[in-house]
């Protein structure tokens, strides 16, 4: 048995069934003993592309992401998802191939300290050894212990073909480690709780209602208390929590699990948080709690390291319910369903609105059996998150990355066939991934990506005009550019939408024809609404 094979098979009897890939030189022993254990390889155009399809399966699957890339250059693309998977909290486990460990020091081809650049974006980084099935065994546990993050394992050359016997003991990859909440703890927050008249409970993107299912609506009950989960970089701004913001400056208590006290919530002070609200903190990370001591001072009443889902589920078991809390409840509830009109000039004659855009594939996901919604981009992203919503959603996630969400869709159809997975994103965001339509060809994914298509890097245009001015507007434009027929060229379907009335025919056509599609729509360019009361207002305006 050769380390490669040793290798696969931890990953087979760890329940990894499939696995995002780009060839290369040192990584072939891999692909060959995946061959064996019945591994599928999804075999894409760019590296980066492997580790953020990896990133939406984890999320979407609760299974571990796994991408496979070759070592140099090919490790080199994986690092800005890794970023994107570390702050979306993730369970990815990315394997490079590396230089052989027989000439470390002799200026090997694509000799490179791979561990000391993937450190920075990941839970844990290392380099394998003699025991290389423990250590991909542990780089697993690792991405799903605690809070889910990525894991990277770069794999030497001559160690993935050494013959290591066949009597060798496949390493079995145990539980991920669970950190629980301590009893004091536990009856601390209830006691705090009991006082309180407008407590907040807030997590980050681990609980959200795609990866926590039912998780929050247990506990809002079994607590009298609302949940709200936060995984966007513009926090309290973000368009798909409506008002919340002006209820949760009313909360006199905020009990964090997993949600780090940063700059998405104002970094716990005024205006976004009343200056007499207290904070219980509950986090698996000690440098996050050690923060909100600094940030939060005497208001935090206490802190407990733990996993957050742990959290949830003793509390919820401890929790006895009540109504005393029934009309500050629903004040949270809808605020953040609240939506207004946004005050925009009427889109010209037969033109396409980003709102007449996002009401076209709501009725989509509405129509939908299994539907799953996957959002990207500057502007065209947060018009989708205000005004789309599905029962399960993929966005790009609080580190503010644009681009990886095609591969995204990609890995959710691969997770679940039978879903309608629709994808809304911008033309800026397209051009960063557009070749993965041909892995989406290859692979068998009827997707359906609509493209918000203004000619411009619109989120910046909007800061330029607000900033700046009009006539300092630079950098910014782009060409309407048939994206559709680029999709054409790459074996999928393609839609050129100019006016309204298309829009819905070739939605239409587009989830009919059985192959990956593209619908690239020409919008009247406007920035993203910020709801206030009363209504909406464009961001560009604030």
């Amino acid at each position: 048995m050769r380390g490669a094979d040793l290798v696969a098979r931890v990953l087979a009897d760890s329940g990894v069934r499939t696995v995002f890939t780009l060839s290369g030189n040192q990584i072939m022993p891999i692909f060959d003993a995946c061959i064996d254990v019945d591994i599928r390889l999804v075999h894409v155009r760019h590296e980066a592309a492997a580790v953020y399809m990896a990133d939406a399966w984890a999320q979407l699957t609760g299974e571990v992401g796994v991408a496979i890339v070759t070592a140099g250059p090919g490790f080199a693309n994986a690092m800005s998802p890794l970023f994107s998977a570390l702050a979306a909290e993730s369970s990815v486990v990315l394997l490079s191939g590396d230089s052989p460990l027989s000439q470390d020091g002799q200026g090997a081809f694509q000799e490179l300290a791979q561990p000391d650049v993937s450190a920075r974006v990941t839970k844990a980084s290392f380099r394998a050894g003699a025991d290389i099935g423990q250590d991909v065994a542990s780089a697993i546990r690792i991405a799903q212990s605690g809070r889910p993050g990525p894991v990277h394992v770069a794999l030497p050359a001559d160690v993935l073909e050494d013959q290591i016997g066949e009597g060798v003991v496949v390493p079995r990859n145990e539980a991920r480690d669970k950190s629980s909440m301590d009893g004091d703890a536990a009856l601390a927050i209830l006691s705090a709780l009991k006082s309180a008249k407008r407590p907040v409970i807030l997590t980050g993107p681990m609980l959200n209602s795609t990866r926590g299912g039912v998780l929050l609506g247990d506990l809002t009950d079994a607590l009298d208390a609302p949940a709200v989960s936060m995984e966007s970089p513009r926090g309290l701004r973000d368009p798909s929590l409506g008002l919340f913001s002006e209820a949760l400056v009313r909360a006199d208590l905020i009990i964090s699990l997993g949600k780090p006290i940063d700059f998405t919530l104002g970094f716990g002070r005024p205006p976004a948080v009343d200056p007499d609200c207290k904070f219980f903190v509950v986090d698996p990370d000690f440098d996050v709690i050690e923060r909100a001591r600094r940030l939060l001072g005497e208001r935090l009443l206490g802190a407990s390291r733990a996993d957050a889902d742990e959290a949830v589920r003793r509390l919820t078991k401890l929790g006895d319910g009540g109504t005393a809390r029934a009309a500050w409840r629903a004040e949270v509830a809808d605020s953040s369903a609240a939506r207004g009109t946004n005050p925009l000039p009427p889109a010209p004659t037969g033109a396409v609105s980003s709102g007449a855009l996002c009401k076209a594939v709501q009725d989509v996901i509405d129509a939908a059996d299994n539907p799953v919604l996957v959002c990207d981009g500057g502007e065209i992203g947060q018009w989708a998150q205000a005004y789309i919503s599905a029962p399960r959603r993929v966005i790009n996630g609080p580190s503010g990355a644009i681009g990886g969400c095609l591969s995204y869709a990609i890995a959710a159809k691969l997770a679940d066939p039978t879903a309608t997975v629709v994808l809304v994103m911008g033309d800026g965001t397209t051009g960063f991934h557009l070749s993965e339509f041909d892995t989406a060809v290859r692979a068998e994914a009827p997707i359906v990506a609509v493209i918000g298509n203004d000619a411009r890097w619109n989120a910046e245009h909007v800061i330029q005009m607000r900033e700046y001015g009009e006539d300092r507007l630079t950098g910014c434009d782009l060409r309407a550019t048939r994206y559709d027929a680029a999709v054409a060229g790459l074996g999928g379907h393609g839609e050129h939408v100019t006016e309204i009335q298309g829009l819905v025919p070739a939605l239409q056509r587009a989830l009919e024809c059985g192959l990956p599609a593209c619908v690239n729509v020409e919008i009247d360019s406007h920035a993203a609404p910020v709801f206030v009361r009363g209504g909406a207002i464009p961001t560009g305006a604030r």
